[in-house]
C-alpha cells in the first residue's frame, strides 16, 4: 500500500495541463503571484494514469486532469447521452464564482490564507471557463447535483494543490472536503449554482436578445403607422386597421414578455448558500450564508441576497419554475408573432403577401427561385423547443419530496437552454428579418379596397340589418 501511495505521488508530480489564458473577467484575487499550470511532458502508458481513492475503493484518474475519483466513478456509473448532455458550463462557471466566495468568506473566519488563496485562484479559472475540458459528468447524475458539486470540488482542489506545489490527487494541502466544500453541502451549493446560472444568463442573453427585438418592432409600427390594411378575425376578413397599429401589437406583446421575465427576478436572485444538506445551516458559521451571497453579488454585479428561508431554497424549486413559466409566455407571444408575419408574406403569386420579408437563401432544392421565411420557422421551432422545456421544468419542480429536490440538473438545463434559444433567436430575428421587412401597399390597397367588411362602416347610419342586406346584394 505505501509503495502504491509512492507511486501515485511521484505519478502526480509529472501531471498538468496547457491553458489558454484570456484576460479574466472576474475582480482579481488577493495579492498573490499567479502560477500556471506547468506543461506536460509526453508519458507512456503507465504514467497516463494516477491512482486515487473514495469510499468505495482505488481507481484510475488521467494523469492529466484536475478531477479525482469520485467523479470518475460517475463517469463509469452515468454514461447517459455523451458529451453533448454534459453538464451546462453556464452551470460550471457559477460554481467557480460560489467556491471563490465560500472560500474568501471561510478565509475571514479562520481558512488558512494560503489555501484560500489558492483556492480563490483555482475557482477563477474555473468561473472564467479556463477548466472546461475538466468536467466530463453530464445532467442524467444524482438529482442533487452532488457529482458534480464534487467534480467542482476536485478539480478546484487539485488546481489549488499544484499551485501550492503538491502532489495531484494527495487531497493535502487542500482537500476537495474540508477546504473547497467547506460550511458547504451538495444541496445548498447545487441550487445556488443553478440560481447564478439562470440570472446570468437571462441578464446577459435573454433580456438583451427581447429588448433589441421589442426596439426593432416597435421602429417597424412607427414606419407602418399611415398604411391602412384590412384586418382579419377567424382568418376572414374584418374590418380595416393600419399596419402599424397590427404591429404595436407585437411590441406590446414583447414589453410585457420582458416585464414578467423581470418580475420572477427577485426570487432568482435568493441564494441557498448557507443551508447545507436540509436548510438547517449545520456546519455553517453565523452570517456565512448572508456574506457569501454578498459576495457573489459583488463578483457579478446581480443583486444577489441569501434566501429567507433555507427550507424552501433546497426543497422546492419554485424560483426556477416561475422563470420558466415567464419564457414560456414569451415562446408563445413569439409563435404568435412569427407566424403572422410568415403568413402576412407568403406569396409571392399566390398568397396574402402584404409584407416583403428580407430574402436570406435559397429555398429549395428542386423549385428554382423558391425562398422561404425560413427566420419565422426558426423562431416557431424555438417556441414549440421553450414549451417542451418548460413542462419538463415543471415536472422537476413539483417533484420536491421532503427537504430536498432532486431534479435539480434536467431543471437547470431546460431554464437555461430555453433562456439561451429565446435570446439567441431574438437577435437572429431582428437582425434577419424585422429591419428588412417591407410594406407591400400594392397588394395591401388592392386587398382593403376589394374587402366587402367595408360596409361595416354603414352600421350607425342606415343600422346593421340594411347594411347586412346591402352587403348580400353586393356580393352576387
Amino acid at each position: 500500500m505505501h509503495r502504491s501511495l509512492r507511486a501515485c505521488r511521484r505519478l502526480g508530480r509529472s501531471a498538468g495541463l496547457l491553458l489558454s489564458r484570456p484576460p479574466p473577467p472576474l475582480p482579481p484575487a488577493a495579492p498573490g503571484r499567479w502560477i500556471p499550470a506547468p506543461p506536460r511532458a509526453a508519458m507512456s502508458s503507465q504514467e497516463a494514469f494516477r491512482i486515487e481513492y473514495d469510499t468505495f475503493g482505488e481507481l484510475k484518474v488521467p494523469s492529466d486532469k484536475y478531477y479525482g475519483a469520485q467523479t470518475v466513478r460517475s463517469t463509469m456509473n452515468f454514461k447517459i447521452g455523451g458529451v453533448s448532455e454534459r453538464m451546462p458550463v453556464q452551470v460550471i462557471r457559477a460554481f467557480g464564482i460560489l467556491k471563490r466566495a465560500a472560500a474568501e468568506v471561510n478565509q475571514d473566519y479562520g481558512l488558512d490564507p494560503k489555501i484560500a488563496k489558492a483556492i480563490v485562484q483555482a475557482a477563477n479559472e474555473v468561473a472564467e471557463g479556463k477548466l472546461n475540458d475538466h468536467f466530463p459528468l453530464v445532467v442524467w447524475q444524482t438529482g442533487s447535483g452532488t457529482q458534480t458539486n464534487m467534480n467542482v470540488n476536485e478539480v478546484i482542489s487539485n488546481r489549488a494543490i499544484e499551485i501550492m506545489g503538491g502532489t495531484l490527487g494527495s487531497k493535502k494541502p487542500v482537500h476537495p472536503n474540508d477546504h473547497v466544500n467547506k460550511s458547504q453541502s451538495s444541496n445548498d451549493t447545487f441550487p445556488t449554482a443553478m440560481h447564478i446560472a439562470a440570472a446570468q444568463e437571462v441578464n446577459e442573453v435573454l433580456l438583451p436578445g427581447l429588448k433589441k427585438l421589442q426596439n426593432a418592432l416597435e421602429g417597424k409600427s412607427k414606419e407602418f403607422s399611415q398604411i391602412i390594411k384590412i384586418g382579419r378575425t377567424h382568418t376572414q376578413d374584418a374590418v380595416p386597421l393600419t399596419l402599424g397599429q397590427e404591429f404595436s401589437g407585437y411590441v406590446q406583446q414583447i414589453k410585457y414578455g420582458v416585464a414578467r421575465i423581470e418580475s420572477t427576478m427577485p426570487r432568482v436572485y435568493q441564494l441557498a448558500a448557507g443551508g447545507t444538506a436540509v436548510g438547517t445551516g449545520l456546519n455553517t458559521r453565523i452570517g456565512f450564508a448572508e456574506k457569501v451571497a454578498a459576495k457573489v453579488a459583488e463578483l457579478t454585479g446581480l443583486p444577489f441576497v441569501t434566501a429567507p428561508n433555507k427550507f424552501e431554497a433546497l426543497a422546492a424549486h419554485d424560483a426556477l419554475v416561475e422563470l420558466s413559466g415567464a419564457m414560456n409566455t414569451v415562446a408563445c407571444s413569439l409563435m404568435k408573432i412569427a407566424n403572422d408575419i410568415r403568413f402576412l408574406g407568403s406569396g409571392p403569386r399566390s398568397g396574402l403577401g402584404e409584407l416583403i420579408l428580407p430574402e436570406n437563401e435559397p429555398g429549395s432544392s428542386i423549385m428554382p427561385g423558391k425562398v422561404n421565411p425560413t427566420q419565422c420557422e426558426a423562431v416557431t421551432m424555438v417556441a414549440a423547443q421553450v414549451m417542451g422545456n418548460h413542462v419538463a421544468v415543471t415536472v422537476g419542480g413539483s417533484n420536491g419530496h421532503f427537504e430536498l429536490n432532486v431534479f435539480k440538473p434536467m431543471m437547470i438545463k431546460n431554464v437555461l437552454n430555453s433562456a439561451r434559444l429565446l435570446g439567441d433567436v431574438c437577435v437572429s430575428f431582428t437582425d434577419n428579418c424585422v429591419v428588412g421587412i417591407q410594406a407591400n401597399t400594392e397588394r395591401i390597397n388592392k386587398l382593403m379596397n376589394e374587402s366587402l367588411m367595408l360596409v361595416t362602416a354603414l352600421n350607425p347610419h342606415i343600422g346593421r340589418f340594411k347594411a347586412q342586406k346591402l352587403l348580400r346584394t353586393i356580393s352576387k
